[in-house]
């Protein structure tokens, strides 16, 4: 199992020493120094006031701040929780994720997802309703422009004739793409053009909320695993190579005093038993401080141990 982490900013307002360069720095150098694999940043360009005010948070530039990390780190991959790919041109994400990819010496991971605030599709621009399409046709334009050179494309979205982007990423054949979501088309995505699946952990409510499939219990992330690797085998692909991500609920939070190591180890062994490969741990962003203080714990009383 690899575990990973997004950088802090949970909430609105966020604490200001998180978003200088010094705080970025710090908490990457210390998930590295703690032996975590991954760190990463959430991806909002547009929120509403409202959705702030609602439990929303603010956010970084995740491709900018992860360059940043990169700088600052050696082995730390730079996961990205997630880039929502219709936010942007993919000619566009492909040169970033390169550029990122190679200056890191192949340490990226563009996980993206389709997004569900619509409102900050309007603001951006991009239409709501066509976001499916346009995730797809992006993610054949990455995979395209990463490993072929006078490469032409005709979408719904996106038309391009001759095109050769260099320098291509240093990752071969190109850096792994993780698909976000919980529904049978997020599933069916990758197995067609991923490298991982995304799913998080999402009640009636939130599922409703963030325009996806509930998933309330280990029996349904086992379930959706089954389907995935149904649909692998469907498209001729080995489910064995590919990643899962999810959150350990077992033994508490890695921040509270009742934390239990022990407990939280199990449930990673169960989850291993499912097929995930990696784990999202949370880290709380009140300051600076306690990030580094719990991400030392876990590096200690987890990681050490496994």
């Amino acid at each position: 199992m690899k575990f990973t982490i997004t950088h802090p900013m949970h909430s609105h307002p966020y604490n200001p020493e998180l978003v200088s360069g010094k705080g970025v720095g710090a908490v990457a150098a210390a998930a590295e120094a703690a032996g975590l694999h991954g760190f990463g940043f959430t991806d909002h360009p547009a929120p509403t006031q409202r959705w702030l005010q609602s439990g929303g948070h603010d956010a970084l530039d995740p491709f900018v701040a992860m360059g940043f990390a990169a700088a600052r780190t050696t082995t730390l991959r730079l996961i990205p929780n997630v880039v929502v790919l219709p936010y942007r041109n993919p000619f566009v994400v492909a040169k970033v994720g390169a550029t990122l990819d190679l200056l890191s010496a192949g340490r990226f991971t563009l996980a993206v997802g389709v997004g569900y605030l619509k409102r900050e599709f309007m603001a951006l621009g991009v239409d709501f309703e066509e976001r499916g399409a346009l995730f797809e046709e992006a993610l054949q334009v990455i995979r395209s422009v990463w490993t072929d050179d006078d490469v032409s494309f005709e979408g719904r979205h996106f038309t391009a004739t001759g095109i050769t982007a260099h320098p291509r990423p240093v990752s071969k054949p190109h850096p792994p793409i993780w698909i976000g979501g919980n529904t049978a088309a997020a599933r069916r995505r990758v197995a067609e053009y991923g490298d991982g699946w995304c799913p998080f952990p999402a009640p009636a409510v939130l599922a409703q909320t963030a325009r996806t499939a509930a998933m309330e219990t280990i029996d349904d992330l086992a379930a959706g695993i089954d389907d995935l690797r149904r649909r692998c085998d469907e498209a001729g692909r080995d489910p064995d190579a590919l990643d899962v991500t999810f959150i350990n609920a077992t033994g508490g939070n890695p921040a509270n005093d009742d934390f239990s190591a022990d407990e939280f180890l199990s449930g990673v062994e169960k989850l291993e038993a499912l097929g995930v490969t990696w784990t999202q741990v949370h880290i709380p962003g009140d300051s600076l401080a306690h990030a580094v203080e719990v991400i030392d714990k876990f590096g200690e009383l987890v990681i050490s141990a496994t």
